[in-house]
């Protein structure tokens, strides 16, 4: 169990924008980070990070919080998980308190798996260096491949054991149950035996993002042709083979200073890249490259630079894999390498500055790397270029923005000596079409899309209370939060009749002694509940830090207060350089926080007012009914008063 003080600590020293810039590539707006969101799929930006108020807010989808909610739903930790990876991140030391058998009872599944998999990466890399056959096996080989011992731990490379139950047997002795064992792929059970899935392989553990090993990859040495090659985890609940990259944990900063991704096929070329000083780079895990792989790596970039061996047959399987990432708005870009070379043994065999500028020099744009290889095989055939460009139209006819698509159809007719007009024909009949597909309308009818019939049928509005506060409660929270400690100034009754005086104070003293004073509450439970823990924070210890708040252990309050707190707006500079002056909000609280509480007692009144007729209309009796009229007519003068110091017209 974590200390609360290491708790604080955690917290105090995580930065915002360098634990979600991990994750997400990040450019600077005004006094805010902006990026696309890694829990929606966007192409317009609209995920915010506040380095200053320690926070995310994504206007896009609403997804919102601090350093610590940010890891646990991008990496769908546990709190206690979240909190090690910060740790370990900012290298705080975590003296964790003896936990309970309750305590460890409590722990997730998906926590536990995370911990067998890494306890089986650490015995997999001990085995390399310390068992016999691990080292006159596996690490020579990884010797063999050009690996340096350092390449080896970075990427914590291991071996297993040529025997049935190796492994499983150490990790039950271990205590680790059979049953995990068998959820992470591990172990393998049938009928009433087990035994390692990873037998005699040299093992690639594979890591998330955040740097966890989730999965293996064991590749066989032997030459029997009876057995696979590679034999990888299957799917868990910690490891989804279509959303993971290998390397990523390794690439991600590279990816984001070099804004760009190369995109490889095997584990060791990713690894022999890296080696040679190339680390902006990950591999698709022995899998086809999928969708969610291709937004993980737009999280950091928007450019993909794909490295090819030069195997005709693989280049045209990968034309699927380059229209994917075009259907996501990315650039692509294509390097191959020499005839019988591939990313791996041309880093080999090569100096690391040979590599960078080879791939610097032949890295082509799609258009020509797909229209040069196709037309290879043409010649000068008309009627095979004309299928040649429909084939290359329907690729670009996928990129979702229209002046990208205009500048490949001039590139491309320039390159098939094609008239610009007629490919520019060619791709709005391919849109129409496509158009006509999703919409169900005709071909011809897709040229100008009408809107539905209903388009302009306004929707039914809820019922309006004009005495609702919901506004007005939530502007006094926002004002608690944001400008809790600034100064302000107001106005109380003096000792002299009818004189004022002038007060100052601070915002949140202000609010909080004010409501206390005439007892009023806010109709919305989530405000209260924040209302209250400011004001307990407040009598602690004398200052109110909303930054407390948006580390609050209850989630609902850490939720309501980022979305209150966050802004998705700020100044242009454009202003300042015209000398146009523009008040800040906090340079007028000394009128708008008591009108807003003003505003907010003026409803709450007539809230009031309106609960008094109908008890009116209801009393049974003449003497109550006079009774509740005369509480009405009082009441109905504070209404009055507020509305003077309001400044509203009273009729």
């Amino acid at each position: 169990m974590i200390p609360h003080q290491t708790i604080e600590s955690i917290f105090d020293t995580s930065r915002i924008e360098e634990v979600v810039g991990d994750f997400v590539s990040l450019k600077r707006r005004g006094a805010n980070l902006v990026g696309l969101c890694p829990f929606h799929n966007e192409r317009t930006p609209s995920f915010h990070v506040s380095p200053v108020k320690g926070i995310y807010k994504c206007f896009g989808c609403g997804k919102a919080g601090n350093s610590v909610n940010f890891v646990m739903e991008h990496e769908k930790f546990t709190y206690p998980e979240a909190l090690r990876y910060l740790a370990k991140k900012y290298h705080i030391d975590i003296q964790e308190e003896e936990e309970s058998a309750e305590q460890i009872q409590e722990k997730t599944a998906r926590e536990g798996l995370t911990v067998l998999s890494d306890f089986a990466g650490k015995y997999f890399a001990e085995q390399l260096f310390n068992s016999d056959e691990g080292k006159s096996v596996g690490l020579s080989y990884f010797h063999d491949r050009g690996f340096s011992d350092d390449t080896i731990k970075k990427f914590q490379l291991g071996y297993s054991l040529e025997e049935w139950d190796n492994f499983t047997k150490h990790a039950l002795a271990s205590g680790y149950s059979l049953e995990m064992l068998e959820k992470t792929g591990l172990t393998i059970v049938k009928d009433e035996k087990h035994y390692d899935r990873f037998r005699g392989r040299v093992m690639f553990p594979i890591h998330s993002q955040a740097g966890k090993v989730i999965g293996f990859g064991g590749r066989i040495l032997s030459s029997d042709k009876t057995k696979p090659k590679y034999v990888n985890s299957p799917e868990s609940e910690i490891y989804n083979k279509s959303k993971v990259l290998y390397g990523i944990a390794f690439a991600k900063n590279a990816i984001v200073a070099n804004d760009v991704c190369f995109l490889v096929e095997g584990y060791t070329d990713v690894i022999s890249l890296h080696q040679a000083g190339i680390q902006n780079v990950v591999s698709s895990s022995g899998t086809s490259l999928t969708t969610d792989q291709i937004r993980l790596i737009k999280r950091y970039t928007p450019n993909i630079t794909i490295l090819y061996d030069g195997d005709p047959a693989g280049i045209k399987a990968s034309f699927r894999g380059i229209d994917m990432i075009l259907e996501q708005g990315m650039n692509v870009k294509v390097v191959l390498f020499p005839d019988g070379e591939d990313p791996d043994s041309f880093a080999r065999t090569r100096r690391s500055a040979e590599v960078s500028e080879f791939i610097a020099v032949n890295a082509k744009d799609f258009i020509h790397f797909k229209i040069g290889l196709l037309l290879k095989e043409t010649g000068r055939d008309p009627i095979k270029r004309v299928a040649i460009l429909k084939e290359f139209i329907e690729s670009i006819s996928l990129i979702p923005d229209r002046l990208t698509r205009l500048a490949y159809v001039r590139e491309s007719a320039h390159q098939m000596e094609m008239d610009e007009k007629a490919v520019l024909g060619e791709l709005n009949k391919v849109l129409r079409r496509k158009l006509s597909q999703k919409t169900g309308l005709t071909e011809e009818e897709a040229i100008v899309v009408e809107p539905p019939p209903d388009f302009f049928e306004p929707e039914p509005q809820e019922s309006f209370d004009k005495l609702d506060t919901e506004y007005q409660e939530k502007e006094i929270i926002r004002q608690l939060l944001l400008f809790g400690e600034e100064p302000i100034k107001v106005e109380y009754p003096g000792q002299d009749e009818g004189k004022m005086e002038v007060m100052e104070t601070k915002v949140a003293s202000f609010i909080i002694s004010d409501m206390k004073n005439d007892e009023i509450s806010f109709s919305n439970p989530l405000y209260q509940k924040i209302f209250e823990a400011g004001s307990k924070t407040l009598d602690e210890t004398r200052e109110l830090d909303y930054r407390k708040l948006t580390n609050h252990p209850d989630q609902d309050i850490t939720q309501t207060v980022i979305d209150l707190i966050a802004t998705k707006y700020t100044f242009s500079p454009n202003w300042e350089k015209r000398k146009i002056r523009l008040a800040l909000e906090s340079e007028v609280l000394d009128q708008h926080v008591p009108h807003c509480i003003l505003a907010f007692k003026a409803k709450r009144v007539r809230q009031l007012m309106r609960e008094i007729e109908e008890k009116i209309k209801d009393a049974p009796t003449v003497e109550e009914q006079i009774e509740f009229m005369e509480h009405y007519r009082n009441v109905q003068k504070v209404a009055n008063l507020i509305d003077v110091k309001l400044g509203r017209t009273i009729v």
